[in-house]
């Protein structure tokens, strides 16, 4: 997260106020429209009176050729939008396309309906409503990331979410990249603008949301390190990864406690070799799963569990010793080629 006051106190208190731009949902969503033409979809994170999620699919309803549209609303706290409700009460929403024909989402043709309990997605019946969904599109809460995952797996559900690039490295998360359940989207590694509840004062982070047009005082926030995960197929991941560089042992140090050798950058991978290597998970932007194999993390329980030893500073970390001088490399995933 980015080094600001109030994003540092949200999440220290696990509040997840933070709704994403239309832009940047559309450059992502751009690239899947095949996969929802005449499915359900459901935004289970989202407040409709302020979800860009939910404007994209109602928008595009027709556009895309959906069948459904539904969002589910956490405890609205201004229900009377779309009930003669006074209280704060939860509830979801269907959208069934435009019926009166007339170009525009009117309100009369959002159906909406109470929720008995707060709209927490892992409520019962939320996971029914879950169950209705073909693919689920949402930024769920980063403080509750592995639980909202697992469940996706759980119900067996397309999605297509945004999460930080720390969650790579998740005991949760990373095997099921590794066994190829889900997969990185196009957007990797991104800085987006989010709306907020929280106050911006970092002014290299008030500086960011000016330069995309966006007004800091109004609670626009940067957020750096983004990513969408995927079980959609599209077509950058099935991209060939091109290598040009030769393996020579002088330049890619073998590590002291794993029989792996250390390739500094992605553009550094050997055409040539077919061991195990140790490469930044910045690959994992570009990874081709008919062009390479993933062995694992090189640090941690991860590693721990595919045989990495501790290192000489007693951690388990991936190492090596180059001129009497020992070296721990930042965040590599351990992958092999496969042989075409």
């Amino acid at each position: 997260m980015a080094k600001n006051s109030s994003l540092s106190q949200a999440k220290k208190a696990k509040k997840d106020e933070f709704y994403t731009q239309i832009n940047d949902i559309d450059n992502e969503l751009k690239h899947y429209k095949k996969h929802f033409r005449g499915k359900t979809i459901l935004c289970n994170c989202d407040d409709p009176r302020i979800s860009n999620f939910f404007r994209y699919f109602a928008q595009s309803f027709e556009h895309l050729g959906l069948k459904r549209l539904i969002t589910t609303c956490y405890k609205s706290q201004d229900i009377d939008l779309f009930s003669t409700e006074g209280c704060e009460k939860a509830v979801y929403l269907i959208y069934d396309g435009d019926k009166n024909k007339n170009g525009v989402v009117d309100l009369e043709e959002i159906e909406v309906k109470p929720l008995k309990g707060n709209g927490d997605f892992r409520s019962q019946e939320c996971i029914e409503l879950l169950k209705q969904a073909d693919i689920v599109v949402t930024n769920p809460p980063f403080s509750l990331f592995r639980e909202y995952v697992a469940q996706l797996i759980e119900y067996n559900k397309k999605f297509l979410i945004l999460a930080r690039m720390s969650s790579l490295h998740y005991s949760e998360i990373f095997p099921l990249i590794k066994s190829n359940q889900i997969w990185v989207g196009y957007g990797f590694n991104l800085s987006m603008v989010y709306k907020s509840i929280y106050q911006n004062t970092e002014e290299a982070n008030r500086k960011y949301v000016r330069s995309k047009g966006y007004d800091p005082d109004d609670n626009y926030i940067k957020v750096p390190a983004v990513l969408w995960y995927t079980n959609l197929d599209h077509t950058k991941r099935h991209e060939k990864l091109i290598l040009y560089k030769k393996y020579s042992p002088d330049e890619y140090p073998k590590y002291d406690n794993y029989d792996a050798i250390d390739v500094n950058q992605v553009a550094d991978i050997p055409m040539d070799y077919y061991g195990i290597m140790g490469v930044p998970d910045t690959l994992l932007g570009q990874f081709n799963p008919d062009q390479f194999e993933l062995i694992g993390i090189g640090s941690g329980k991860l590693g721990r569990s595919i045989g990495i030893t501790k290192n000489y500073r007693g951690r388990t970390d991936l190492s090596y010793t180059i001129d009497g001088v020992s070296k721990c490399p930042y965040s590599r995933i351990l992958i092999r080629r496969k042989k075409e």
